[in-house]
């Protein structure tokens, strides 16, 4: 059995984040990933003629501290490239139309009279034990949530949200400070996805991929990690940074408790597909996104706000049970397109969690059984799902695990 100094289980944004902080500690770290590529949800894509476009994740903001530190410290800063003006334009979807829309034109198509009934009651309300249907709802009335905002909402996880938590774990937005050096909203020149190469290149940290792990067991006061290959690791810290149903399994043996409370977890899949059409084959104007208010996908999400002079790329994130013939026929038909106008199709399968009222019981919990020990869990269960929650709550289980007993 080989040992290292900490093994990371899962290598996307998470995995790599607490591999990041133990390498800059001085500690050797191995990073096992089952998919044959690193990043998890920063998936950058990119065509034969070096065209990029992303899968997964699409944006950051200058409130992402803990993710700047990671782009600056590997030498990327010079890679931020800000987000155009077709980041202030998107379109909704209904009744087949498609209707142009900015941050203000939006607000306009709320019912005016069912917005100011609600409004300045429903911002004074707690959002301590509510819903985000039942928050927003009360905030703008509930036709006006039903019809319009709820889709928009559904859009970033690309789930339905009405359960979601309002507020605290598990939330969908969260306030942080931002940084003024940094433009609001960016990108990187070749994607998201330079962030997982130049932390994998970091010195002390090493990483395989088609790793597929089958356990973690306790090993001594350490832990051996377990291969489906029949390969095994130990090390005195052990990070699992993979979706909680996973997890569950990974830990069942020998932490039965951990496990079941990982499994109360709801989880929701996504099938995404990304296309590239010649700009000149396009009708479309350019935008950031476009919502649907019903349809069978949650949302198209562009490169546009990069725009470049010959392409343009859409990743459509549709919900599950749709066949390809279907899901290749609703992007040609939306973009106005042949099929055989597609110069590449890519696609990609996600894993999100769906938490509930309840969910911040759960991270407690979580919490108090892993105090105290060198066995770490990470990902985008914890706090949120935004790439800054997950590095943060890397950050803050690395310097729980590395401190001294």
């Amino acid at each position: 059995m080989e040992s290292r100094d900490v093994v990371v289980v899962g290598g996307g944004v998470s995995g790599l984040s607490f591999a990041w902080n133990a390498a800059r500690a001085g500690r050797k770290v191995l990073v096992l990933e089952g998919s044959e590529r690193l990043g998890g949800c920063l998936d950058s894509r990119r065509t034969a003629a070096g065209y990029w476009y992303e899968l997964g994740a699409h944006t950051c903001y200058n409130s992402y501290a803990g993710l700047l530190e990671i782009i600056e410290a590997t030498g990327l800063r010079d890679r931020i490239v800000p987000r155009g003006d077709a980041r202030k334009r998107f379109a909704f979807l209904r009744d087949g139309a498609i209707d142009m829309l900015g941050p203000i034109s939006v607000l306009l198509r709320f019912d005016k009279g069912e917005l100011l009934r609600n409004v300045f009651r429903g911002m004074r309300a707690s959002k301590d034990g509510a819903t985000t249907c039942g928050w927003y709802s009360g905030v703008v009335g509930k036709r006006n949530y039903s019809r319009i905002l709820a889709p928009f909402l559904s859009a970033v996880p690309s789930q339905n949200v009405d359960s979601f938590p309002a507020a605290g774990p598990g939330s969908l937005f969260k306030k942080r400070a931002r940084r003024k050096d940094v433009v609001k909203s960016f990108t990187l020149d070749g994607g998201l996805a330079s962030v997982a190469s130049a932390v994998a290149a970091v010195p002390g940290i090493e990483t395989l991929t088609g790793a597929v792990v089958r356990e973690v067991r306790r090993n001594g006061a350490g832990f051996a990690v377990h291969l489906a290959d029949g390969r095994s690791f130990e090390a005195p810290v052990v990070s699992v940074a993979v979706p909680p149903s996973m997890a569950a399994a990974q830990l069942r043996a020998d932490f039965p408790d951990l496990a079941s409370e990982l499994a109360r977890i709801g989880m929701a899949a996504t099938e995404s597909v990304g296309v590239v059409v010649r700009r000149d084959r396009l009708k479309l104007p350019e935008m950031a996104f476009l919502v649907p208010a019903e349809d069978i996908f949650w949302s198209a999400v562009t490169r546009d706000p990069v725009p470049d002079p010959g392409w343009r790329a859409f990743a459509f994130h549709f919900r599950t049970g749709r066949t390809e013939e279907e899901r290749l026929g609703r992007i040609a038909a939306l973009l106005q397109v042949a099929r055989s106008d597609f110069e590449e199709v890519t696609r990609r399968m996600t894993l999100l969690p769906s938490p509930v009222l309840g969910h911040d019981r759960v991270v407690g919990e979580l919490d108090r059984m892993l105090s105290g020990s060198r066995l770490a869990l990470t990902g985008n269960y914890f706090d949120g799902l935004a790439i800054e929650d997950c590095v943060q709550r890397s950050r803050a289980e690395w310097a729980r695990v590395a401190a001294p007993s």
